[in-house]
């Protein structure tokens, strides 16, 4: 299983101008809705996890935020993505108590408990290159994301 199969233009939105957290949750849901990847249940799950479970990520230049939600809300895997016009505030996933501004959302979902793991890992190896989540957040479309991710992915098996 390799990252960049997971990725649709249909399912990023670039330069979204969002106020806030739930302005992102909203967009990202309803392209994986509209397009058939996850069930109507899927948006309250990622809100009620979040609160638990911050996905916010204090990166070196561009902070992240990878929310997702348990399998029964998926119809088929995905990951959605939108690049934010300003950064907007997440919870850190490393202390809850801190919060993060993240100007880059992948919104995973996925329909297999196991696969969960595997793929946050190979996200968070590809978010770990400044260099990669500067050229996604400077593009402009779904398609240019999509090719940054399978070049970066292109010599990597694991990716």
């Amino acid at each position: 299983m390799k990252i960049s199969e997971f990725f649709n233009k249909e399912l990023i939105i670039t330069n979204f101008d969002a106020v806030c957290q739930d302005d992102v949750f909203n967009v990202l849901f309803k392209k994986l809705f509209e397009n058939g990847y996850v069930k109507e249940t899927y948006l309250e799950a990622v809100k009620k996890r979040e609160k638990v479970f911050p996905t916010g990520l204090l990166l070196n230049k561009y902070n992240v935020a990878i929310p997702h939600t348990d399998p029964e809300h998926v119809v088929k895997p995905a990951i959605a993505v939108a690049t934010l016009k300003n950064p907007v505030v997440f919870k850190n996933m490393a202390n809850p108590l801190e919060d993060v501004e993240v100007s880059l959302v992948f919104m995973i979902a996925l329909n297999e408990a196991h696969s969960q793991v595997e793929m946050l890992q190979q996200l968070i190896q590809l978010i770990q290159d400044d260099s990669v989540l500067e050229k996604i957040i400077r593009e402009d479309g779904g398609d240019e994301i999509i090719n940054i991710i399978k070049n970066c992915t292109l010599n990597d098996e694991t990716v």
